[in-house]
This record gives C-alpha cells, structure tokens and sequence, in this order.
C-alpha cells in the first residue's frame, strides 16, 4: 500500500494542474475583418503617442527590420524568445484582431489564438491602461501602422520547457486582475498621472523593480512596498538602477526639473543615459510631452529612500588635487589619467550635459559595478533627441586594456570624490567581457592578459588630439589639467 503513495499523489497533481489550465486557458477568438474599421484621426493620433509612452517598437522591431515587424531577439534563462509581428497584416500580424482579442493580449497576456503570451510582454503592468487609451492604441495600430508580411519566429527554448500551459498557472498566479487605473483618494492629479504612466503603459517596473525566482516582479505598484523600482539584477550586463529616493544608489538628488530633462534629453546635470536605457529614451521618452514628463518626475519624486540612513552626496577634492599634482600612485589613477580624464576631467565633475559627473554618480556608488564595467569595456552612445540634438559617443576600452586595468580604473573611480563604491575584483570584468564578447570584435583573449598594445606607461596616448595651445606638458605621459589636455 505505501508503494502506492507516490502515484496516488502523482496522479493527484496531475489532476490539480490539469484542472488549473482548463480554468485558465480561455477559448480561442475567431478571426475578424478589420478592413471596414472606421476610426477617428485624432483618435489614430492619440494611439501615435501612447504607443510611444508604451515604448512598443523597443520590443517589436528587429536591428534594421521594419517598424513593429517583430523578431527582437531576448534571452531568457531557459532560451530565446523573438517578439512578435504586431503590424495588421492579417496573415502575419495583427490584422484580423478585434478590439477584444487586442485588449485581452495588451491587458491579460492571451493572444487571440487561446494561448498565454511569454511575460516578456509586460501585460502585468499593462492591466492598468484605460480602456479608452486601448482604444486610441487599436485605432493607431490598425490604421497608423504599415503591414509587414513577416512571419513570427519560434523560440529557441528546448521541449518540454517550450510548453506554453505552465505559463497560463503563472499568469493565473502573478498577473494582476485587469481594471482601469484608479488614483488614491486625495492623491495630486499630476502625481495620479505619473502613477498612471509609470505603473502602467510606461511598465517601468518590468526592468526597474527585482523579479523572484519564478521571474514575477515582486512589486507592481507603489502601494506594494519598498522593493518597487528599487533596482534589478543584472540583465544582459547592465543593471537597471534604483528610481527610488536615495541619494547613493538612486534619484533622491535629483530635482524634479532634473528628473523630467533626462527623461526627455537623456542628460542631466547628474548622468547620461546608457546601455538598455538609452534605446527607450531614444525611442519613447524623448517624445513625451512637457507635462507628462513632470507628472512621471513628480510621481517618481514621491518614492521614499529605502535607507533610512542614506545621506546626500559630500564631495571630497583629495583625489583631484592629487592628480592636478601629477600624483597617479593611487590603484587606477594613472589608467584613469591615461583614458578618462581627458572627458570626465581630474575632478571627477565632468562637463555638464554632455560628459557625465563620475562624482556622486548612483551607477558607480551601486553595489554592482557591472554597468561600470560593461561600459568602460564597450562605451556607449548618448543619443540625439528633440531636445538635444547632439549624439556623444564613448569609445571602448576592451580592446586596448585588460581585466586588470579596467579593475583598477573602475575600483578607483568608485572610490574617489566621495563616492563609496566598493573594490573591484579582476574576475568581475572578466564575467563581463565574456558576458558581452558579442557585442563586440575584440579578441576576448585581451582579458586573459595579452596585451594588444605596447607596455608603457603612455597606453598609445595621442598628443595630437590636443590643441597647440594646450600642449604645456613637459612629462610623458601627458598629464591632464582639470580635464583639459
């Protein structure tokens, strides 16, 4: 008889999770002719700009493939997924949904077909988009979007992880129930608006707020505590920070004012917009109006620190005096002299909008230094926006600097003008090197310690670059002066 236990409780959990899907798996919407569709321009109009809001061509557009065609790949721990053709192409796109099986995609996560869409799709957060506004979406996308006959690519996650029912119990379990967004009784209109867009179509927190091991975000709201938007975990090498109010390792320095610039320019005063970030300020944010900027400033602006003993930055001009004074013994300091300062000067202050302050900085004071890392090795490009029409670009340092060198530069910054990173571990870049290999054509063998350029002090400094008035130097290598060759 005790033999028998083990299949009887099998065979019961079977039972359990076959009834489980019958319950969550929803019928199949019949296809429709959308042809005849009348909608209003304004409407159309209106879909424009929320789609914008929405950020929906980050994930629908393929590297150099047609606008909302579909084919981003993601990777996720099991495989990669490809997004899909969201066109109303009605053969390979969504051109033959109705408003419902629109609706019922954007807000709960099923497809028309009956199956539960990968929570790559950021139906969670979107549970909380007006009716109305989903309207304005399906006008835009039915009548505002050109069709793209591209078919949609499988995954790349093997059988049987490949099984779509397990994901109908973890949108039964994580998903909220959809319903229009209600504001708090008595909350400010424009901090309600900003909820509203943050919370919702903005999905902020689908990058923005940590995910438990069955990779649900552990808060959806503000209203469910102090780890929504308190940063995440590494995600294809860069770390999405902390929107919350400390002043180490988030926003709480920032102004409101400041906070709605960078939203729109993708510079500030305090940073620069980098890695995953920059292709939503480039695509979405940029384009927001000035009073939907504020309001998501102003809401941001309401989420207390997580540290009730986090302090606001304090300056300290020690390392800069030092290397005004040719002093480069520091670990790091004559890497940094050698490849950083020129741009972020010796005072760590940079150059205000254009290259970013590493003092005080939230990504450098960060327990995880893999965004550092990831992008002295492969740089990064601020891009052009209505706003500020100027595209910066940081070059690499994989190729001309090793594990070691890049571990000492980052550990120096993280440690200089007040910041209070900590060290840096010279298998922590070559995590990230080989993390990122991809992304580049270097020999990732620069980090198993072969040079690519000549020993020497001088790292191939270019004294060319500097103008005849600023060649003053009498050492080599150069030594910058406040930044300024």
């Amino acid at each position: 008889m005790k033999r028998k236990w083990p299949l009887i409780s099998g065979l019961v959990l079977l039972a359990v999770a076959a009834a489980s899907f019958a319950l969550l798996s929803p019928k199949r919407l019949e296809p429709v002719n959308t042809a005849s569709a009348r909608f209003e321009p304004r409407q159309i109009e209106r879909g424009e700009y929320l789609a914008r809001v929405g950020d929906c061509t980050a994930c629908h557009t393929a590297p150099g493939g047609a606008a909302f065609a579909g084919g981003l790949v993601m990777q996720t721990p099991i495989g990669a997924i490809y997004s899909t053709n969201i066109t109303p192409d009605p053969e390979t796109g969504i051109g033959d949904y109705s408003f419902e099986a629109f609706e019922r995609a954007l807000r709960h996560g099923i497809a028309r077909e009956g199956h539960t869409l990968y929570p790559a799709m950021p139906y969670p957060s979107y549970a909380r988009v007006s009716e109305s506004n989903l309207r304005d979406l399906y006008a835009y996308f039915m009548r505002g979007v050109a069709p793209v006959r591209q078919a949609n690519r499988d995954s790349d996650i093997p059988w049987p992880l490949s099984m779509r029912w397990p994901l109908s119990i973890w949108r039964g379990l994580f998903a909220p129930k959809a319903a229009d967004f209600v504001p708090r009784p008595g909350q400010d209109a424009v901090v309600a608006r900003g909820a509203y867009l943050v919370e919702g179509l903005g999905h902020c927190g689908a990058c923005h707020t940590p995910r438990a091991l069955t990779m649900q975000e552990k808060a959806l709201t503000s209203a469910d505590g102090a780890r929504y938007l308190s940063g995440s975990v590494p995600l294809e090498s860069w770390v999405a920070k902390s929107l919350r109010g400390d002043h180490r390792t988030g926003i709480g320095s920032w102004s409101e004012a400041e906070l709605a610039q960078f939203l729109r320019t993708g510079r500030n005063e305090h940073n620069a917009v980098f890695g995953s970030m920059t292709g939503v300020v480039e695509h979405s944010l940029q384009y927001l109006d000035a009073g939907d900027a504020t309001a998501i400033a102003r809401y941001l602006k309401t989420l207390p620190a997580n540290d009730p003993g986090d302090a606001p930055f304090r300056y300290d001009g020690q390392v800069g005096h030092a290397l005004w004074q040719g002093d480069d013994g520091r670990r790091g300091a004559a890497v940094y002299i050698d490849n950083c300062a020129a741009c972020h000067r010796t005072d760590g202050r940079g150059y205000a909008t254009v290259f970013p302050a590493l003092a005080g900085s939230a990504t450098l004071n960060s327990d995880d230094p893999t965004s550092l890392i990831h992008i002295v090795l492969r740089g990064g490009t601020l891009p052009a926006t209505r706003h500020a029409p100027s595209t910066i670009t940081m070059p690499g340092f994989g190729w001309r600097l090793d594990d070691r060198q890049i571990a000492d530069v980052v550990t120096f910054i993280r440690g200089s003008w007040g910041n209070g990173g900590h060290p840096v571990a010279e298998d922590a870049v070559r995590k990230v090197r080989r993390a990122t290999a991809n992304a580049a054509s270097e020999d990732v063998a620069a980090g198993s310690g072969r040079r690519l350029i000549p020993p020497g002090r001088n790292r191939g400094a270019d004294c060319s670059i500097c103008p005849p008035e600023r060649r003053t130097c009498s050492r080599n290598p150069c030594r910058l002066r406040n930044g300024n060759r």
